[in-house]
């Protein structure tokens, strides 16, 4: 098949250097001493989810769960949006590239990506699986992606919220991005289409989770929002890593990735707490929206953004799982950074509850962020991912529950954030705490079943908490002993346990007595 080539001028295929080199030429970019090319993405330095749309039409408008999260737009508006930015683009130099989404060639997606910037082929080079070049010959796309960040729009006419969008077309296998060069949209708009096909057409459950291996061959999964640890504690130089954020798991017993790279944030990254991820930032990698002081990168400056990213092929990791593949997990852990710091730093969950958490997706969003905010405020995201969900949540936890009972999976809850006090008060917990507490699972150091003398079920949230692990102060295994004040912590405790009731309600209707038991205790205070 022919890439597009409407355009003015369009590149096709370059490799890395090759757009580096445009990017430095046409001073979107600079180098790093790493030898990674850093880039500003604009207005936008993170997802609008607000902004992501889904055509309503015959395949999507009896599945898809609409909502806040799952906004309909017509067929109509997005065909008018789609050829006013083609003819946008005929003008323009363009980047097109031929990739694949899914190490599994049964469940994968062919991808035409057509972008406006080099760097945004950049990162679709770095992020989805590249193919080899005999296939290029012969090869026939089920989707394409058109990203144009100079196309703005207009709401009147299009339909659109504001300039910028991401909208799915179903029925024309495209995602269409504009007004935005946040490069996160090109990725997510393929993991939607997939988290809508895959589980319709092939009973695959599709995952926002990374995944590692281990030499004995046993799979994990890491289950977690944005800030939560999903990246850092996958890349672990004593198992294989087999992606970094999202995976299948097929009705024949395997964990796939979908992705061809890794996408990190990078905010406080130094090389001893994260060797992997900061070594990977090399030639090749791209930077997004950090500060650069002669040529160095400080990862702690956020006066642009907290969301400072990097991408890069995953061989820039070392220790890979090269066909990017893996059997049933024997571990799934759920990440969650409470700003509360209420919740244990580790927990065993029964199958209840893990169907309870899995829907709920809890994490926090930090106090003093947002104007007016002066305690943390809870965040759900149902299954861990809600904004690139097109089905209700309760399909995915189905079969996430009908896969944890079939490989037989223990599931714990991590809670990366803090401990001794909220947010502003405590500290964050020690991530050689939260690794010692992972390895310990990982290596069959921590029991997997519940005893009075090696577990504590917490008195609000129900969950077994060990008394004692492996390279970890018992203490710091107590989150009320951390406070040293017990009324203020069982106040934080039941607020936050009201918070997941309150979230919840709105899925009871279609969760089962056992799950809904999976849950918290109330308070009326």
């Amino acid at each position: 098949m022919k890439p597009y080539n409407n355009a003015k001028n369009a590149h096709h295929q370059l490799k890395p250097d090759e757009l580096i080199k445009i990017i430095e030429e046409q001073k979107e970019g600079q180098r790093t001493n790493s030898g990674s090319i850093a880039i500003n993405t604009g207005k936008f330095t993170g997802r609008s989810p607000k902004d992501r749309f889904i055509v309503e039409e015959t395949q999507t408008k009896d599945k898809v769960h609409w909502g806040d999260i799952n906004i309909p737009i017509s067929f109509e508006k997005y065909s008018q949006l789609k050829n006013e930015v083609l003819e946008y683009l005929e003008d323009k130099d363009i980047y097109t590239r031929f990739a694949n989404a899914g190490a599994l060639e049964k469940y994968q997606l062919k991808l035409e990506v057509i972008t406006e910037y080099a760097w945004s082929n950049l990162f679709a080079y770095n992020m989805f699986i590249r193919p080899e070049e005999d296939e290029l010959e012969n090869f026939k796309k089920d989707w394409t992606v058109i990203d144009a960040p100079g196309f703005k729009a207009n709401p009147e006419k299009h339909g659109t919220r504001q300039s910028n969008f991401a909208i799915l077309c179903f029925s024309e296998k495209t995602v269409l991005i504009g007004g935005t060069g946040y490069t996160g949209e090109i990725k997510k708009g393929i993991f939607s289409a997939l988290n809508f096909i895959l589980p319709t057409e092939h009973d695959v459950l599709p995952m926002h989770c990374s995944a590692n291996v281990g030499q004995d061959d046993d799979t994990a999964i890491f289950f977690g929002l944005s800030g939560t640890g999903k990246t850092t504690l996958s890349a672990d130089p004593n198992r294989k890593l087999i992606g970094d954020d999202e995976h299948g798991w097929t009705p024949e017993d395997q964990i796939f990735n979908f992705e061809g790279g890794c996408y990190a944030k990078v905010i406080n990254l130094d090389e001893e707490s994260e060797p992997d991820i900061y070594n990977a930032i090399k030639e090749g990698a791209l930077l997004e929206n950090v500060v650069i002081h002669n040529g160095e990168v400080d990862f702690a400056d956020t006066s642009i953004t907290q969301n400072t990213r990097v991408s890069y092929p995953i061989h820039h990791i070392n220790n890979i799982q090269v066909s990017s593949i893996g059997e049933n997990p024997e571990n799934i852990f759920f990440l969650t950074a409470d700003a509360f710091g209420v919740l244990p730093p580790v927990s065993k969950l029964t199958a209840h509850q893990a169907a309870y958490h899995f829907i709920s997706g809890y994490t926090s969003k930090i106090a003093g962020t947002e104007a007016g905010i002066v305690d943390p405020v809870p965040s759900f995201s149902a299954c861990f991912g809600a904004p690139f969900m097109p089905l209700h949540p309760t399909v995915y936890a189905e079969m996430l529950s009908e896969k944890i009972a079939k490989s037989g999976a223990n599931v714990w809850l991590i809670n990366t954030g803090w401990t001794g006090g909220a947010y502003g008060v405590g500290s964050r917990i020690k991530l050689k705490y939260t690794r010692a507490m992972v390895n310990a699972i990982l290596d069959g150091k921590l029991d997997k079943t519940y005893s009075y003398e090696k577990y504590h079920i917490h008195s609000v949230f129900g969950v077994a908490q060990p008394r004692s692990c492996p390279g970890v102060p018992d203490e710091v295994l107590s989150p009320r002993a951390t406070w040293n004040n017990d009324k203020a912590y069982y106040t934080a405790a039941f607020k936050l346990s009201n918070a997941f009731r309150k979230n919840f309600e709105k899925f009871e209707s279609y969760a089962n007595e056992e799950i809904r038991r999976g849950g918290p205790q109330r308070f009326d205070f």
